[in-house]
This record gives C-alpha cells, sequence and structure tokens, in this order.
C-alpha cells in the first residue's frame, strides 16, 4: 500500500489545474474502487498473481520489492508466498510520516509479516525502531519493483496517492550502482483510465498489469 504530496511545476495556474485534475480523478477512482465487491477484487487478485509469476521479469528478478495490500488494491500475498517459495529476496515499503521518504526494508519471510507494525493508516510496515533489517538500497539494490496506485493510463503514467513515495524512492535508485529497477504496476482493471495527469516529477512505470493487458 501507498499512504494518502501533490506536485507540479511552472505557472502556479497551471501546477493548481494539474492538483485540480489529479484530485477530481482520484475521487473518481475512489468511487469505482469502493463500487468493486470483494470476490471480483479477489479474483482480479487471484488472475494477476498468476500473471506476475509467470512473467519473465520476475522470473529473471532476485532482489523485489512489493507493497502489502490495502483493501483497495490488488492483493499481494499469493505473489508473496511465491517470492519466497523460489528462493528471491523480499522487500516491503516503510514509508515515513510527514515526509515522502520510504525505504525498501527486508523481510525473512511470507510470516515475518505477522511481527509488523500497523501504522495509523493501517498498513502493516517495519517499526521505525527496526534497524536490523537490511534496506535494498544499502545492498544490491533491486532488480524489480510493484507499484500500487490508484490508477493508471497505458502509456504507463501513474496516479499515486500525493505523497510522492515511489517517485521520491525511485529517484534514490537512479542513484545506486545497480541503477534503476525494472517497474510493474499491479491494477485492477476499473484502475485503467484514459489519460492520468502528470507533472514532471512524476516517473511512468515501466509496465501495467491487468486482467484484460
Amino acid at each position: 500500500m501507498e499512504p494518502p504530496r501533490e506536485g507540479g511545476g511552472g505557472v502556479p495556474e497551471m501546477a493548481a489545474a494539474l492538483r485540480a485534475a489529479k484530485r477530481a480523478l482520484r475521487a473518481e477512482l475512489r468511487q469505482r474502487l469502493r463500487a468493486m465487491g470483494t470476490a471480483e477484487k479477489q479474483r482480479q487478485s487471484r488472475l494477476l498473481s498468476r500473471k506476475v509469476i509467470g512473467h519473465s521479469r520476475y522470473q529473471e528478478s532476485k532482489r523485489i520489492a512489493i507493497f502489502l495490500s490495502m483493501p483497495d488494491e490488488i492483493q499481494t500475498e499469493e505473489i508473496i508466498k511465491d517470492i519466497f517459495k523460489q528462493g528471491k529476496e523480499c522487500f516491503i515499503p516503510r514509508y515515513k510520516p510527514d515526509s515522502n521518504h520510504m525505504d525498501m526494508l527486508k523481510l525473512s519471510s511470507a510470516e515475518d509479516i505477522s511481527s509488523l507494525t500497523l501504522t495509523s493508516w493501517n498498513i502493516l510496515q517495519p517499526s521505525d525502531d527496526d534497524s536490523a533489517r537490511e534496506e535494498a538500497l544499502a545492498g544490491g539494490g533491486l532488480d524489480l519493483i510493484f507499484m500500487p496506485g490508484l490508477g493508471f493510463d497505458k502509456k504507463g503514467n501513474r496516479l499515486g496517492r500525493g505523497k510522492g513515495y515511489y517517485d521520491t524512492y525511485l529517484e534514490r535508485c537512479m542513484k545506486h550502482p545497480s541503477g534503476k529497477p525494472y517497474t510493474i504496476a499491479l491494477a485492477f482493471k476499473e484502475q485503467i483510465c484514459e489519460a492520468v495527469p502528470v507533472a514532471e516529477n512524476d516517473v511512468p512505470v515501466d509496465e501495467i498489469l491487468y486482467e484484460d493487458c
């Protein structure tokens, strides 16, 4: 899950118009997600789990970052179990409140999730004083990041929840010796939009996986 930054540079009126367009689209997408039933979310999540497990980029990747799902996101539990089953390394986000800073910290097993702390955003993540876990960029970097988001278009533009955690983290990845990891967004088909409004600092995803792609 990515918690609830607005961005945009240049002329103030343009930045304000961009923020307004993002706000309106977020509201529409939240409405679409609220209208989805639990069974339908589970059906699409199972289908996407199979797509991921059969995906060549996933199979080739050793160090993988993935979000822990909220109820309105593709459920990632099966993918996380497979990461460990395949002997890959799994990293999950720890978001720093009141900032756009995020780290990707290593999970030791799928069961390790039960030891995590529930934040005020209702997100499970390693606690602030958990210093024993490897941070991905302090080690070998990442091969692949699975990206959450509220909406996406077919050009790879992504609408997050407004804080800029993933865009900021990808900037840090680009400075790592291993370079920028491949990014795959996981989406319900209801999250695919005609066009997502973007600012120059919004980083597009390399690929979007959804039911009809």
